[in-house]
């Protein structure tokens, strides 16, 4: 009898064991610090660009290790961390205004591997860090745009209810309602006390004034970070960060760490923009012209479009970004340009529907407005402000009644469209965000974790690597090769699906390594029992595999249920520990059964009359 496996078999282990070398092998070759620099969207990365880099960081006794320039962004490499930083700076203050200027740790691998699509495994904060970001929740923004809503319900009430009044103003924190006489004032005072909550009320003979309550301040305020978490929480898992930490910090901070993050120029795009919509109707029975020459009429706001013309709107808004449900880009059947398809909620819907249907012939503008973190020195010191941009994206004229579903054109490549899709896709922000601080961190507890954690798995293999040899001799060679070959297979696995690696996952590699060696104790165990039995080595080999198998899968499977069950059950760490849990299972399958018979047949196979083997 002989042990042989078919060609195609061993070709088969030999292919899974090379692409597993190559795709583990970014791992070995670490990380370069890094600074990248993104165009904003009216700017573009060039040669030029690519040379006045060079030149400011020259000067500055700042020399790059490479500079690698793409349509998206130029990515500066540095020998380390201190001269990242000091470039960063530099960059930061002489580009900022028309960059994004961010750090990053960008993988040291050989440019033919990344040609295969290897690359290295992302570490966790705990491990190598990311990126750390403390966003603060404009409050006062937040009570402001309560009291624009209540502002525009009132108005809408007050219509309704067929009560004249002369005006409905935001006036020093507070509402003004304006009444030509005292009986028109107290009908629309008992139908504000029925029908609106949250306002506390002064009467004079004519006007009502409104203030927000401070009860209902604070739940404003609570909502607003409430709110804010969960959209940067949606706008996270559009990025598709692995396991991030999204939390309050306090009554109006949040703190949000990418661990691994690589792109961190367009984290810090998604995360850090404020970006909504706002629909109003033009303004076409006043000039634009005058209206920026300081003759805005009463009732009109003056705006540009993204080419400088002034263009005169209504104060009046139709739709805002909050009450869009769902964003998505593609391309305009007619003309094939960019544009994003919106959906409305039921609110937003029935006011374009009634907008619509009232101003058929008449123009309407998709306003974008974003707020964006902007750094500027003054007297030698690092100042951060807010830079509001308002602008006409999109004019059209009204040719139908529309609702519910609908496009927007104008923007200016299909890239722009997919970015503002996952913004209002992702939800509105209830109130600006300002990223009042931003680093990227090294290992929470220190390099002593990425050596603990390292050294932990060498020692475990290591004690198991002697026990086996010295107890199975020649088959615990074998069984250690392939528990060498099931790590190797992990670490290509988890490369691949670009998994965050934390403390859980090394502690989950601990366990797999100690795990898999059972299989192959059963298997070694089931041979020397065969032996004693009186079959002959082959017969021995062939059926110890044989006959173990069963428990190996039995094992194997119980504890592929408890790791499933982790990771659709826990959150965070748990389900890290839990993914290298469940692949460590399906590679240590692999290794422990094909590869070690691979080896045991290359060596014994062959042989008909094999007198003795070493197990």
């Amino acid at each position: 009898m002989r042990n042989t496996f078919p060609l195609w078999k061993n070709l088969l282990i030999l292919s899974v064991f090379v692409l597993a070398v190559i795709y583990a092998l970014p791992n070995v070759f670490g990380e370069d610090p890094s600074v990248q620099l993104s165009p904003l969207r009216a700017t573009k990365l060039d040669q030029a660009t690519l040379t006045q880099v060079d030149k400011l960081l020259t000067d500055a006794g700042l020399k790059p290790r490479a500079l690698e320039l793409t349509e998206k962004r130029l990515l500066i490499r540095f020998a380390d961390t201190d001269a990242q930083l000091r470039a960063s700076d530099l960059l930061q203050t002489r580009l900022g205004n028309n960059h994004t200027v961010a750090l990053n740790l960008a993988p040291a691998t050989p440019a033919w591997l990344r040609g295969l699509g290897a690359q290295p495994m992302y570490l966790g904060l705990d491990l190598r860090g990311g990126v750390h970001f403390l966003m603060q929740v404009d409050m006062t923004a937040a009570v402001r745009q309560a009291e624009e809503r209540y502002v525009e319900d009132l108005r809408t009430l007050l219509r309704e209810s067929k009560i004249r009044y002369v005006s409905v103003e935001r006036e020093n924190q507070a509402i003004a309602v304006k009444f030509q006489d005292n009986d028109a004032m107290k009908q629309a005072r008992d139908v504000i006390n029925r029908e609106v909550r949250g306002l506390e009320w002064d009467e004079t003979d004519t006007a009502l004034s409104g203030r927000i309550s401070e009860v209902e301040r604070r739940s404003i305020r609570k909502q607003a970070v409430e709110q804010n978490t969960i959209t940067l929480r949606n706008r996270v898992n559009e990025l598709g960060v692995a396991e991030p930490v999204i939390q309050q910090q306090g009554e109006d901070r949040i703190v949000v760490q990418l661990p691994g993050v690589q792109d961190t120029a367009r984290a810090k795009e998604i995360l850090g923009a404020t970006a909504t919509l706002e629909f109003r109707l033009v303004d076409s029975e006043h000039s634009a012209q005058a209206a920026s020459e300081g003759k805005t009429p009463l009732g009109s706001r003056l705006y540009n479009d993204r080419t400088g013309r002034p263009l005169l709107l209504q104060r009046k808004i139709i739709v805002t970004g909050d009450q869009i449900v769902n964003a998505s880009s593609g391309l305009e059947q007619q003309s094939g340009s960019a544009a994003v398809f919106i959906t409305l909620n039921g609110v937003g819907a029935r006011k374009m529907a009634d907008t619509t249907k009232e101003n058929i012939g008449k123009a309407m503008a998709v306003v974008y407005i974003e707020n964006k973190p902007e750094t500027r020195e003054v007297n030698g010191q690092k100042v951060v402000t807010s830079k509001k941009v308002e602008e006409v994206i999109n004019v059209a004229t009204i040719r139908d009644r529309f609702s519910k579903r609908f496009q927007i054109t104008g923007l200016d490549s299909t890239e722009e469209a997919r970015n503002l899709a996952l913004l209002l896709r992702a939800g509105a922000l209830a109130a600006p965000v300002e990223i009042v601080e931003e680093r990227t961190v090294g290992p929470s507890l220190g390099k002593e974790n990425i050596d603990s954690g390292v050294k932990s798995n060498e020692y475990g293999f290591l004690i198991i690597a002697v026990f086996m040899v010295i107890y199975y001799r020649v088959f615990g060679f074998f069984s250690i090769v392939a528990l060498g070959v099931n790590v190797l297979l992990l670490v290509a696995i988890l490369s691949l699906m670009q998994a965050t690696l934390t403390l859980p996952g090394l502690a989950g590699i601990a366990l797999t390594v100690g795990m898999a060696i059972d299989a192959n104790v059963l298997i070694n165990e089931r041979i020397r029992e065969e032996l004693r039995l009186g079959l002959p080595p082959q017969s021995a080999i062939h059926a110890g595999y044989d006959r173990a198998f069963a428990t190996i899968l039995d094992s194997n499977v119980t504890n592929l249920v408890a790791g499933i069950a982790l990771f659709l059950l826990g959150s965070g760490p748990i389900r890290g520990f839990a993914l290298v849990l469940c692949i460590g299972i399906l590679t240590s399958m692999f290794s422990a059964v094909l590869v070690s018979r691979a080896l045991v047949n290359l060596t014994y196979g062959r042989q008909r009359k094999l007198a003795r083997i070493a197990v």
